[in-house]
């Protein structure tokens, strides 16, 4: 097992990551319990794992009641937010009643915006069971939930109590999702880590077998990177803005193709591409290096090339973009594998350049 710690400027708090976790799930949560605990999860995973984690709480004497949402990335909004509001009122929650998220990506930022704002804020625990948010989501305090003309652009930062990732949950996730899982494992090392992308690149069968050892360094390799990250600025004012690699594209493709039609590592994945591209345009990077990416991303079953989608499409999704500053667009582009960075130079020119292929 590994343990990790997040030191953000808010408070502290550990990442465990390993399999069979869940046989030390009393030990290692036992401190950040509270005597009444709300148990969040989806119609998908709810039927997986929330016997488990109820004879986990029977076992450890606490009072739980549990709250059931629709699955999917078009239910994160005000109207599934509401369901969380409305079971920790029916339920008498208190402001000292955990909140634990039990699912992926979704469920994990919108059980930690119902966190963040019940009663002015509750303690929650992140326990996600997708690739994509163990490596990402469930770490650093992101919240919220979409609107129709962006992604994410309602919520807090807000950080959990711990953050329990066990591996075996892996183990009952579709192949397609633990593909758009792999978008952000990439990233990480695209955006920061050279030695990681080449390991990556002599590991990439290991990892899509899941073979428990390089599956755990992989995951937390990523969770390290974010730690450190979010130590540094956990509100997103500078270094942090690097983990959008890809994102700015690929949250343009979720908007315009409809939440869930493109699952956000799928759209990750060729936003990343589209963000190589524009370094080309920039300047910064070889078009093999985006072809080394477009290689890697391919052997895990990711796409490579966006939609077509109208200029105007593009651009309003992108102004839209929460890195938007005084009204400038600014892209995370790529001075080299391994090494991001983050400009306001890229003009209209050169964004249409970058998605000429890829306007309808």
């Amino acid at each position: 097992m590994y343990t990790l710690n997040v030191a953000t400027t808010s408070h502290q708090y550990p990442i465990f990551i390993g399999s069979n976790l869940l046989e030390s799930a009393n030990h290692l949560l036992a401190p950040y319990f509270t005597n009444k605990i709300a148990l969040i999860s989806n119609e998908t995973v709810a039927p997986l794992y929330l016997q488990q984690w109820e004879k986990i709480l029977n076992h450890s004497g606490h009072e739980y009641f549990n709250i059931i949402l629709p699955d999917g990335e078009k239910y994160k909004n005000w109207q599934t937010l509401n369901l969380i509001y409305d079971g920790l009122m029916q339920n008498r929650a208190e402001r000292k009643t955990t909140i634990m998220a039990l699912g992926g990506g979704v469920i994990g930022d919108m059980a930690g915006f119902a966190a963040a704002t019940y009663q002015r804020g509750a303690p929650f625990i992140q326990i996600p069971t997708t690739l994509l948010s163990q490596v990402d989501s469930s770490v650093g305090g992101k919240t919220g939930i979409n609107h129709p003309m962006g992604k994410n652009m309602i919520g807090a930062f807000y950080q959990p109590q711990a953050v329990f990732i066990d591996l075996n949950s892996l183990h009952t996730l579709p192949p397609r999702e633990f593909s758009a899982g792999m978008a952000e494992v990439i990233k990480y090392a695209v955006l920061g880590d050279i030695e990681f992308l080449e390991w990556l690149e002599s590991n990439i069968e290991a990892l899509i077998n899941q073979e428990p050892d390089v599956l755990a360094h992989a995951v937390h390799r990523c969770c390290q990177m974010k730690a450190d990250i979010v130590a540094a600025d956990e509100k997103e004012s500078g270094v942090r803005a690097l983990l959008n690699l890809g994102h700015t594209f690929g949250h343009a493709i979720e908007a315009e193709m409809g939440y869930g039609n493109w699952l956000h590592g799928e759209a990750v994945a060729a936003g990343t591409i589209l963000a190589c591209r524009l370094s080309e345009q920039l300047g910064y990077l070889h078009q093999d290096d985006t072809q080394r990416l477009i290689r890697l991303l391919s052997q895990v079953n990711l796409p490579v090339t966006p939609p077509k989608m109208s200029l105007e499409a593009w651009l309003m999704h992108m102004s839209h973009d929460k890195k938007v500053m005084d009204g400038n667009m600014r892209f995370v582009v790529l001075k080299q594998l391994g090494e991001a960075t983050i400009t306001d130079k890229v003009t209209t020119q050169n964004l249409a350049a970058t998605l000429n292929q890829y306007i309808s």
